[in-house]
């Protein structure tokens, strides 16, 4: 008989988004008059066309796949030197990060995942709370929790509250932890970290021989030049940090898939002997075990989003959706509303009005207002009380929700 991982029946019923999916299927089969109203504003999925530097790239690469002569089978597994090395000098200039550290991937929800297939079993974990589910269920997955309790809470974890009384910056851990998640800008209350902040989880990673692994997939929405962009912005991170990156938001690259992870030669783990080996070492072994690579046309997509056109086409994507956010934010502040976040992130993290809960406040605005949101409880107990809002829109479909919140909300 084969055995299944028993660990994924400690799963919680459903995943975030499917259930979701499930709950605006339901509502569609029932309301079928109503279902061409509806506007979707609860997964992040981009939604403006992709950059014209990136399109003609693809065309080109793909051309070249027809002729004998430039065709191309197999790339590298790590990506294509072109486009790590187009990565390391524009997004880490000056930060002592180099080509041989970056690794091209598929895109960096599947990194964050598959990270801990480097990692043995026994790590103390720490994770913010609300997380992006991804963390926490991957490491369900693998074995590295007990069960959930009536909270959803994994047995086996640290959980790290963030909530509005600590102004969303989670306090260190009272106890020593071994692997630490950060996500920042944060996904999904939208806020950031300061370099002093971020500054002193180098430190306790260093002093605790912790490694943390920096979800860095907004990096690019950050408007205000005194927030690091990158991990490597700290002095030491370059010991104690893996960074994970993607081109799925600043470049529209959701439907496509490129991102990368960036493992710097001097981030150690610990072997069973207690032999200090390179984090780097076992991921490079692990990408060419398991992956063949993103494909070529999708790599000189991505290394096009650096041309100038490139850069100033994704500058006006991310101007288009930071101006979503101002909307969203300035509607929810006229409704009444408490609201974080949607000023160096792409996502509006709202306080939910007295007595509702976040999926009864699901059910408000997707019923009353035929408006998709994200109910801030799926993203951990502490998110209980809140919802999220994707600016990822067109202006005219936020334009419209703006008003759907205040005929509903106010």
């Amino acid at each position: 008989m084969a055995r299944i991982n028993d660990n994924f029946l400690k799963l919680k019923a459903g995943y975030l988004f499917p259930e979701i999916g499930r709950r605006v299927k339901a509502y569609n089969d029932s309301n079928p008059d109503k279902a061409a109203a509806l506007i979707r504003c609860g997964i992040g999925d981009v939604t403006e066309p992709l950059p014209e530097a990136a399109r003609e790239a693809i065309k080109g690469a793909v051309d070249e796949l027809g002729n004998r002569d430039t065709f191309r089978g197999y790339g590298p597994e790590q990506g294509y030197d072109f486009l790590r090395e187009a990565i390391a000098s524009n997004n880490y200039a000056g930060l002592g990060i180099s080509a041989d550290d970056i690794f091209v991937s598929d895109g960096s929800k599947c990194d964050t995942g598959n990270i801990l297939d480097i990692f043995g079993p026994g790590n103390r974990i720490a994770i913010t709370d609300p997380v992006y589910p991804v963390y926490v269920d991957t490491n369900v997955m693998a074995g590295n929790t007990g069960e959930a309790d009536e909270n959803g809470a994994y047995e086996g974890l640290v959980y790290l509250p963030c909530t509005a009384e600590n102004n969303f910056a989670p306090a260190l851990p009272e106890e020593k932890v071994d692997l630490i998640y950060l996500c920042y800008p944060n996904n999904p209350t939208g806020t950031t970290a300061s370099k002093e902040e971020l500054t002193k989880w180098v430190d306790y990673a260093k002093a605790n021989d912790a490694i943390i692994l920096y979800d860095a997939a907004y990096a690019a929405f950050i408007q205000d030049e005194s927030i690091p962009k990158s991990i490597y912005e700290i002095e030491g991170a370059d010991e104690c940090a893996i960074e994970f990156c993607s081109f799925s938001k600043n470049g529209g690259f959701t439907g496509i898939r490129c991102g990368w992870v960036v493992a710097p030669p001097g981030v150690t783990g610990a072997s069973a002997s207690g032999e200090r080996i390179p984090l780097r070492q076992l991921w490079s072994r692990r990408t060419s075990t398991k992956f063949n690579g993103a494909s070529y046309p999708i790599q000189r997509g991505a290394e096009a989003l650096y041309s100038e056109a490139g850069k100033a086409q994704v500058s006006e994507l991310i101007s288009h959706y930071m101006e979503n956010a101002r909307l969203l934010c300035e509607a929810c502040q006229k409704a009444n509303l408490t609201v974080f976040g949607g000023v160096n992130a792409p996502y509006v993290w709202v306080k939910c009005p007295e007595g509702i809960s976040s999926w009864e406040m699901f059910d408000k605005m997707l019923n009353e207002a035929q408006v998709v949101v994200t109910p801030g409880s799926g993203f951990g107990s502490a998110g209980e009380g809140y919802f999220r809002i994707s600016a990822f829109n067109s202006r005219e479909n936020v334009e419209e929700v703006c008003q759907r919140i205040l005929d509903n909300l106010a």
